[in-house]
């Protein structure tokens, strides 16, 4: 049975939740993704911020100046780095979410799982049933 750290991106861009949300925006940017997790001073994620989050909480409500903390959704899921790739699609398909922060031993951010991860790695089946349930109309 595979695990979760077999196909996760490690060592993702991360933020605190007092960056900047432009800086936010251009570390999606700069690495080419959609969600940046929001980690403590420790490093252990207290949220994610999407490029969604972005749009639908702050620029469509006029906001600027805003931080990570004010767009992020918190608290934030997350998996362990040595659970199941099933367990990391169960819980994708039960939050509705496209993308999960993996957590060390420590409870610290060691990656980040997605749906394209699963693509990747020929998970066809589990890349199916995600897309098919985060796709679903209805409350997350």
């Amino acid at each position: 049975m595979s695990t979760v750290d077999s196909l996760m991106t490690a060592n993702p861009a991360s933020c605190s939740p007092e960056t900047p949300i432009r800086h936010v925006a251009q570390l999606m940017i700069d690495n080419d993704c959609g969600q940046i997790p929001v980690v403590d001073a420790s490093g252990k994620p207290v949220g994610v911020v999407t490029d969604r989050d972005i749009a639908v909480r702050l620029v469509a409500a006029g906001k600027s100046e805003a931080t990570a903390a004010d767009a992020m959704t918190s608290p934030c899921r997350s998996v362990a780095a040595d659970s199941s790739v099933q367990d990391a699609v169960k819980m994708m398909e039960d939050g509705k979410i496209r993308r999960v922060p993996v957590v060390d031993g420590a409870g610290k951010l060691a990656g980040i799982v997605s749906i394209a991860d699963l693509a990747l790695a020929g998970k066809q089946e589990a890349t199916a049933q995600v897309v098919k349930q985060v796709s679903e109309p209805g409350a997350k």
